[in-house]
């Protein structure tokens, strides 16, 4: 319901209620009841917004998240959600620096190679935690002010290469779209990344754009492949559609926004997209679309048309698949 309504006066009434079962799940719960404590939590988050309620929110649990994230006998799916929850909650309603720098801190501490074992491979039961904090914390250094990405532009970046060579497919492509958000933001400072062997690092970027082991999964590869041949053409302009309505993600730091809100609403981001307010005012929308009955109607594609549209799709789709599968065919 969280997910795919927007309940905030609903909310906004019940929020203390809500905050105190909260942190009696994170407090009192054990693995599973912990891991949802932290969704809602999220979802809690992005309904309150980033006024005072919503920062009232995350200021009175962001201790127990950070404590059941960094506690290593907690579960590591309860590990995971917490780590989502702390870095979704920061984004949308710390108010405060030093809230930002604790949180990135926390964050920081999961993911590094010194966490992750010898040679920076994650343990498999670990991996989907490692990329929970690494996502959080790419999604921060969106919104960190220029002196303190300075800072990690300096010196903490250099931990993200060695996750390239991760035991874990998902690592890696996250490791890679991170360190391509880094240099994008390190372009807007007019700041140059210091790297002992940069040329070493592109050579890596370019193994994984063309791996072909065969000790990894086919799906695996394949995707890893897709992913790294677009961080090394470094970005690539991607259309959202939602209602009448599209966006452009034509950024690694707009994608990476867009990333995080869409794993914690799934299915209800487009709607979130066309009425949350925070949302609209994080990627630039405006003010929500007031349409009448009338234009909602006209904008409904009928099944029928949608029939037709696919079966002219997948018909060209062949036809262009079969012209290069040819062995006649010239293929350049």
């Amino acid at each position: 319901a969280l997910a795919s309504k927007t309940l905030s006066e609903f909310l906004l009434e019940r929020r203390l209620t809500l905050t105190d079962s909260l942190e009696k799940c994170l407090k009192k719960g054990k693995g599973e009841e912990q891991a949802l404590a932290g969704t809602v939590l999220t979802l809690l988050c992005l309904q309150m917004g980033s006024g005072p309620e919503g920062e009232e929110v995350f200021h009175s649990l962001k201790s127990l998240l950070v404590s059941v994230l960094t506690d290593s006998t907690a579960s590591p799916s309860a590990r995971q959600s917490c780590a989502t929850a702390l870095g979704m909650c920061c984004y949308i309603a710390a108010a405060d620096l030093e809230d930002l720098v604790s949180c990135l801190s926390c964050l920081e501490g999961i993911f590094s190679p010194t966490s992750t074992g010898e040679g920076g491979s994650a343990p498999a039961q670990h991996g989907p935690l490692h990329c929970s904090a690494l996502q959080s914390w790419s999604l921060l250094l969106t919104i960190c002010p220029p002196s303190h990405l300075r800072s990690i532009l300096d010196n903490r970046w250099l931990q993200l290469p060695p996750l390239l060579t991760s035991s874990s497919v998902a690592l890696r492509i996250l490791a890679g779209e991170t360190i391509a958000l880094l240099f994008e933001l390190a372009q807007d400072l007019e700041e140059d990344l210091c790297h002992q062997d940069i040329e070493f690092l592109c050579t890596q970027l370019k193994v994984l754009a063309t791996e072909s082991s065969k000790y990894r999964a086919k799906t695996d590869r394949r995707r890893q492949r897709s992913i790294f041949r677009d961080i090394l053409r470094f970005i690539e302009e991607e259309t959202i559609r939602f209602g009448l309505e599209c966006m452009y993600l034509d950024s690694w730091a707009r994608q990476r926004t867009y990333q995080a809100f869409k794993e914690v609403l799934g299915s209800g981001i487009c709607h979130h997209l066309q009425n949350n307010e925070l949302l609209r005012e994080i990627f630039s929308l405006g003010p929500p679309l007031v349409l009448d009955a009338a234009a909602l109607k006209a904008s409904k594609v009928s099944r029928f048309e949608k029939h037709l549209y696919n079966s002219a799709a997948f018909k060209a789709r062949t036809k262009a698949r079969s012209r290069v599968r040819d062995k006649r065919a010239d293929v350049l």
